[in-house]
């Protein structure tokens, strides 16, 4: 039985409430599904041919499907007539925010981008100015796909989100522009601005389109210049009472020689597998900076990480130049690329990768990690391998370790995605149980 299909089965439900369900699914199949006729329609709902012809009458009149073509030998008449979900119906806008630099990303009903530009941000200069360039980058890429103005807007960031009002808990180390851009975005468009941490969205990205497209429960661990890790379980992402889920360089675990605070992670599990102390690593086993390659083919730019690089352990946020490597992830892809020589490096690291690992599973027992960020994405499946093997060693628990597939784009796909989701909702109207689509 198809999943929504099977979904609805076996509910009963006023009229209206039956249409706007029936409608959803019609919508929700034309997505997945593309292009259909009625009859096809009719054949994976399992509704009558007159609810068909209702369901497809109103779609039309609310501008949400349209005739896209025709099908069938003949390829003539209503019934060989395709219907398709009017992507320009709205404009949904996607960003990915960092210390240095804003990624803007327009696409439409469907989630599809149609365009996208990244300008840099100077974080010691003033906070309008870097507002007003962030805003004007909204309007270029949306000038280019010939909108006005967006249906909904995600944003992704680094830092805790409050999960009850939206908006950002706690704004010691989060760059004063990231407050005044969202709060711009807000009073200027007049349109829903929905605010998420950066690794949640690469989360989505994953679950999406990438190395968890089959799993409903797992974890991202985020390794980049900070660590950080987003959790789905049964299909819904998990943000915790105050937004912390995932701030796992607070984590305690051996081998640091010290304790985090609650003002700074150095200490925690950070300490072990952040940027800095990578390169740390690389360096006791003879592979200091300089033997860092420019990894070719690199996804640029690179999202950023849940708990940020303190450099004075006061969980301020700092990262990498966007249109540059780590110096951390040159130095793991060096490490895969040259085979054995690289190989005592990747095995250190993974034995402490593990250790927050085995800690996650212990509490959550989700059956699967993802290794995200740019240290996951360069160490690909020899890191995750290596992973895998020592967390085997540490914990009972069957847990299957990936590397993740959707590159250095995961954070501002996961917000389109966000928008996408959050449009169709409004759009397409509220879904019953166990329709509403996966995080």
């Amino acid at each position: 039985m198809h999943p929504p299909r099977a979904a609805a089965a076996g509910r009963t439900a006023s009229p209206t409430t039956a249409r706007l369900i029936n409608d959803r699914l019609a919508l929700q199949l034309l997505q997945s599904e593309g292009p259909l006729t009625a009859g096809q329609l009719k054949s994976l709902t399992g509704l009558s041919r007159p609810t068909v012809a209702d369901l497809v009458e109103r779609l039309q009149e609310a501008g949400l499907i349209t005739v896209v073509g025709e099908s069938g030998a003949q390829r003539r008449g209503p019934n060989a007539r395709l219907y398709g979900i009017v992507a320009d119906r709205a404009h949904l806008v996607g960003l990915d925010l960092r210390t240095h630099s804003a990624t803007v990303a327009v696409a439409d009903l469907l989630g599809r981008v149609r365009a996208e530009h990244t300008v840099l941000i100077d974080p010691d200069g003033a906070p309008d100015t870097a507002v007003a360039t962030a805003l004007a980058a909204v309007d270029k890429a949306l000038a280019a796909v010939g909108a006005h103005a967006p249906h909904t807007v995600a944003v992704g960031a680094p830092g805790l989100v409050d999960p009850a009002t939206g908006r950002f808990g706690g704004t010691d180390w989060i760059p004063s522009w990231h407050v005044g851009l969202v709060g711009a975005l807000r009073a200027r468009t007049g349109v829903p601005v929905l605010l998420e941490n950066e690794v949640n969205l690469a989360a989505i990205a994953e679950q999406r389109d990438g190395a968890a497209h089959d799993r409903d429960t797992f974890v991202l661990l985020w390794l980049g210049q900070g660590t950080g890790a987003a959790v789905v379980l049964d299909g819904t992402l998990r943000r915790g009472a105050s937004g912390g889920t995932g701030e796992i360089g607070f984590l305690p675990v051996p081998g640091t020689g010290a304790l985090p605070s609650a003002s700074g992670c150095d200490g925690g599990f950070h300490s072990l597998a952040g940027s800095a102390a990578i390169c740390a690593l690389a360096a006791e086993h003879g592979m200091p900076y300089g033997a860092a390659v420019d990894p070719k083919g690199a996804d640029a730019p690179s999202p950023g990480t849940g708990v940020h690089e303190p450099p004075s352990g006061t969980g301020a946020p700092t990262e990498a130049s966007p249109t540059e490597a780590l110096p951390a992830e040159s130095l793991v892809r060096s490490a895969v690329a040259a085979g054995d020589a690289g190989a005592a490096f990747l095995d250190a690291l993974a034995a402490r990768i593990a250790l927050g690992v085995a800690a996650v599973c212990a509490v959550l027992d989700p059956g699967c990690v993802v290794l995200g960020g740019e240290i996951g994405r360069g160490g690909g499946a020899a890191l995750a391998d290596r992973v895998a093997g020592h967390l085997a060693r540490l914990s009972p628990l069957r847990t299957d370790v990936r590397a993740g597939t959707v590159g250095g784009r995961a954070v501002l796909l996961g917000a389109v995605l966000a928008a996408r989701d959050a449009a169709q909702n409004e759009l397409f109207g509220a879904a019953g149980p166990g329709v509403s689509p996966r995080p």
